[in-house]
Formats: C-alpha cells, sequence, structure tokens
C-alpha cells in the first residue's frame, strides 16, 4: 500500500507541524497547539459523524409526520446514512494520499455542513434519503480520519490521551444521539438536528486550516487506483446494510429483495477480498487482518458495537414504547450512560499505559455486559430511577472497552500502515452495530410472538384469574358510565393489551440479556491477543 507519509518523519502525516523524534527522549512529550487543535478538531468531526447515526432515532416519528411517509418507509432515512458511511470509510486513506489530509477534511466537512442542511430542509421522502446518503459519504470519512491523525500527529506518549478522545466520540455520540435529537426536536423542531452541525463544522475547518499545512495533492493516485476492487468494496457492504437494515422488516429470506441484497453483498465482498489479495497496491490493505492483535481487536469491535449500537437502539425504544416517555425524558436517561464517561476516560487513559489492557478490556466488557444482565430483569414499571444505576455502571465500562481496544488495533503496526488500519476498525465496529441491531429487531419480534403465545396459554377464558381480572375491568368501565356489553368488550380489548405489553417487556429483557452474555463472553476472546500496556507499541508478547 503506498504510504500516507512521504518524505516525513515517521509517525507524522503530510503538511503536519513538526513533532520531536519518537525515540523516547524528553522531548517527545513537546507538542505545539497546532498539533493538539488538529488532533481535537479532528475529534470534533469523528463526534458529530457519529451522532449523526443516531440523532435521527427520537425524532422519526415528527419526520415521517413531516414527510408524510410510513415507519417502514422512514428506516430508509437511516439506512441510506449507513450505507454511504460504510462505502466511504475503506475509501478514507485513498482520499488522503490523493488529496492531502487538511484539503480533505475540509473538503469533506464543508460537503457534510451542506448536505445536512439540505436534510433540515427536505421536501419529500425521496429528497431526504437522497441527501441523507450523501450527508453520510462525506461525513464518514471523519471518523478514521480522526484515529489517523492520533496515530500519526501525535508521539507514542500522548497517544493514550488522543485515543482516549477517540473512544469517547465512538462511546459517547451514540448516547447522546438520542439526548441531542429529543432536546432538539421539542424545542426548536426536527429540522434542528442538522442544522445544529454547523457549529462543530465550522469549529472543525477552522482547526483543519490553523493546525495542518497545505499538501502536494497527488491526483495520480486517484486514477492509478484499484477502482475494481473499490466498486466491488461499495457494492458488498451497501448491499450488507441494506439487508441487515431491512431484512427484518422484510421477513429475511422470505423476501425476493432480501435475497437478492445478500447474494450481492456476498458476491462484493468476496470480489473485494480476491482483488484486494491479488494487487500489490490495494487501495486498503486487508492483509492486516492476519495480525493476530489487529484481528482480535476488529473482532471484539465488531461486537463491542453491537453492544453499544444494540443497548442504544433497545432503551429508547423500550422507554417511548413501554413506559410511554416523550423524546426529552429518553434523552434524559440515556444521557446517564453518556456524561460520566467524561470522567472516566482521563483514568482509563492514564491507566492504559500501565497496567496489561487486557486486564482493563476485561473489566470493561465486564461492567458493560452486566449492565445489559441487570437491564434483563425490568417489568413494565421500570423507568428513569431504576435505570441510573445500570446506565452508569455501562458508562464506566465502555471507556475502558474502547480505548484498549483501539490499542490493541494499532499496536506495532507500521506508519504507512495507520490509515488502512483505522478505517477497518471503524468499519468493522460500524458494521457490529449493524448487524447487532439486524439480530437484536428479529429477536425481539420473535420472542414477542413467543412470549404472547405462551401467556395467551394461560390468559384463558377458562381459568379463574382471567374471569375475575375481566369482572374487575368490566365493573371499572360499567362504573364509568359505559353499558354492560361495551364495558365487557373493553375489558378483554384491556386484557389483550396488558398481555401484548408483558410479551414485550419479557422480549426485551431476552435481548438484553443475548448482549450482555455476548460480551461478558468476549472477555475470554480479548487473552488471545498480546499483552499491551502503552498506546505507543511498548508491549511484550506472551
Amino acid at each position: 500500500m503506498t504510504s500516507l507519509t512521504t518524505a516525513t518523519a515517521p509517525g507524522t502525516m503530510p503538511g503536519a507541524a513538526p513533532v520531536a523524534p519518537l525515540n523516547g527522549t524528553p522531548g517527545e512529550a513537546r507538542i505545539d497547539a497546532r498539533t493538539w487543535i488538529a488532533v481535537a478538531a479532528g475529534m470534533l468531526g469523528a463526534f458529530m459523524a457519529v451522532l449523526d447515526i443516531q440523532i435521527t432515532n427520537s425524532s422519526l416519528r415528527d419526520i415521517l409526520g413531516t414527510l408524510s411517509a410510513t415507519q417502514e418507509e422512514g428506516s430508509w432515512i437511516s439506512t441510506a446514512y449507513l450505507c454511504a458511511e460504510i462505502v466511504v470509510i475503506p475509501m478514507t486513506a485513498l482520499f488522503t494520499r490523493a488529496l492531502g489530509a487538511r484539503t480533505y477534511m475540509i473538503g469533506t466537512t464543508a460537503l457534510f455542513l451542506v448536505f445536512s442542511t439540505l436534510c433540515g430542509a427536505a421536501w419529500n421522502l425521496e429528497s431526504m434519503i437522497v441527501f441523507r446518503m450523501l450527508q453520510g459519504f462525506t461525513g464518514g470519512a471523519l471518523i478514521p480520519m480522526a484515529m489517523t491523525l492520533v496515530m500519526t500527529r501525535l508521539p507514542a506518549s500522548k497517544r493514550a490521551v488522543g485515543m482516549a478522545i477517540f473512544g469517547l466520540t465512538a462511546t459517547l455520540a451514540p448516547a447522546m444521539g438520542p439526548t441531542l435529537g429529543g432536546y432538539l426536536s421539542e424545542i426548536y423542531g426536527w429540522p434542528s438536528i442538522f442544522y445544529i452541525n454547523w457549529i462543530p463544522g465550522v469549529l472543525l475547518i477552522a482547526g483543519m486550516v490553523w493546525g495542518l499545512d497545505p499538501e502536494k495533492p497527488d491526483y495520480k493516485s486517484l486514477v492509478k487506483a484499484d477502482w475494481l476492487g473499490i466498486g466491488l468494496m461499495a457494492m458488498g457492504l451497501a448491499c450488507l446494510t441494506i439487508f441487515l437494515e431491512e431484512g427484518n422488516s422484510k421477513d429475511w429470506f422470505e423476501s425476493s429483495f432480501i435475497v437478492s441484497f445478500a447474494s450481492l453483498s456476498l458476491v462484493g465482498i468476496l470480489g473485494w477480498v480476491v482483488v484486494s489479495f491479488t494487487r500489490p497496491d490495494p487501495f486498503v490493505n486487508l492483509r492486516l487482518y492476519g495480525q493476530r492483535n489487529f484481528l482480535v481487536a476488529t473482532v471484539l469491535s465488531a461486537v463491542t458495537g453491537m453492544g453499544l449500537y444494540g443497548s442504544s437502539f433497545l432503551l429508547p425504544l423500550y422507554l417511548g414504547q413501554i413506559a410511554g416517555y416523550t423524546p426529552m425524558q429518553i434523552g434524559e436517561v440515556i444521557a446517564w450512560v453518556g456524561l460520566p464517561q467524561l470522567i472516566v476516560m482521563p483514568f482509563a487513559a492514564a491507566l492504559s499505559s500501565k497496567v496489561d489492557n487486557r486486564i482493563l478490556c476485561s473489566f470493561g466488557l465486564l461492567l458493560f455486559g452486566g449492565s445489559c444482565l441487570m437491564n434483563a430483569f425490568m417489568d413494565a414499571s421500570t423507568g428513569y430511577d431504576q435505570l441510573m444505576l445500570t446506565q452508569v455502571i455501562r458508562a464506566i465500562g465502555q471507556p475502558f472497552v474502547m480505548l484498549t481496544l483501539s490499542n490493541f488495533a494499532m499496536q506495532g503496526l507500521a506508519p504507512k500502515d495507520m490509515p488502512s488500519a483505522s478505517s477497518l476498525f471503524n468499519m468493522t465496529r460500524n458494521l457490529g452495530g449493524s448487524i447487532g441491531i439486524a439480530l437484536l429487531a428479529t429477536a425481539l419480534s420473535k420472542r414477542e410472538h413467543f412470549h404472547s403465545a405462551r401467556l395467551g396459554e394461560s390468559v384463558s377464558h377458562y381459568a379463574l384469574p382471567t374471569q375475575q381480572r375481566l369482572e374487575q375491568l368490566s365493573q371499572g368501565f360499567i362504573a364509568g358510565g359505559m353499558d354492560p356489553a361495551t364495558a365487557a368488550s373493553q375489558a378483554l380489548a384491556m386484557l389483550d393489551r396488558l398481555v401484548r405489553r408483558e410479551a414485550y417487556v419479557m422480549a426485551y429483557n431476552d435481548a438484553f440479556w443475548i448482549i450482555g452474555l455476548v460480551l461478558v463472553g468476549c472477555i475470554a476472546a480479548i487473552w488471545l491477543a498480546d499483552k499491551v500496556k502503552s498506546p505507543g507499541g511498548a508491549s511484550g508478547a506472551h
């Protein structure tokens, strides 16, 4: 793979303000303000891009009402963004080589802001889907670029801090998305969730202008790029995302639509792998999966993505459907999984350079998985007070997982492989999130049917408790002024709703059991990786 760093010191990006050699001397720690500003701006971009995945969830009902679309049609608003984002992430290294980090970051951010504004001004569902797709394509690059800036701009002694901040973008943004979206929609209307991007976007552009030097573009690398591999990758990942996002609503392989996209995704991904391994200069280096630490980190990143996005998918759904919370109330609950991370992350960063990261990751997975298992005992009355503890425990565990997995993934890699590693690591996490949400949505549907059937067997007209409950409900309706026949009908309908509600609560509990057990089970897998203590690469293998 062509190196990102040409005529620069190892560990720097072209156009970067010079940093001291990474030789372990005291000068290694001296970093000028421009470097920190560039890195901080990159983190702001990653946070903004991840935030926009989730920010429409709590406002979807209002958006669909304005655009006169159904719930099923509205699912494409998120699917379009995810498809475009996951396609552009592996292409980031190529665009950076061709345009330079400074030009690419400024250009893609400016376009992201334009398309965000158009999303807020969308006049029908079709225009919204197109603008969301373009928003995802321009914003997706900001995620791996933030990680690349940390690994190429900061010396080893400061990477723990940089990776800690990057970890926050991965865990805090999904938690804050529904919160921020709920508040903005309720106070200013749903278009504001897109217009708010101008604040971090302008700051990001200013940070790039100040923090990175202009670079000479290499347009020839675009001409010579592996466009066959890129085309196969785009087809494979986009079709896989559509397959995962739409599969549950279309009953999976019972639908010819889903079968077609599953087949296209398989052909695209297999073709991409074959082409990448037969070309000397693929646009992204898939051979990195052959390194044990990177493989373990990316697999666990996918599983963690399932837990991260899966819990962010389940809990707001439960609070809206069972507890009847408004978007703002849902945001207040979800905020507790975000805010404590701001306090925890500095401690996680400090420990990551002193303690075996396998121990820290195991600790984080135990807390993260344990909090999901605690959610597996909810009932219909569970709300803010009961969920606060589990949210805080999750907030403590997540930073230890995301920070250490990033350290494992990037440990020991050559500077020229950093952009590829960052792209593949983030792509895998997003894929894990899509797979997790698809599996959980299917599990939720199937387990609700299962529990409804089981409860229905017990709630029979011939059962004395059922007869007593119906009589009690009927008398209540009669006391409210209804005639006996209508009261009996209303009592039966209410009992049916109670059974469905309890079945859904049990299904949500089952879904949290799945997440919790998978996360706790991953503790064994992390010990397959080599020992890592420093994100700068100092490690000892066992």
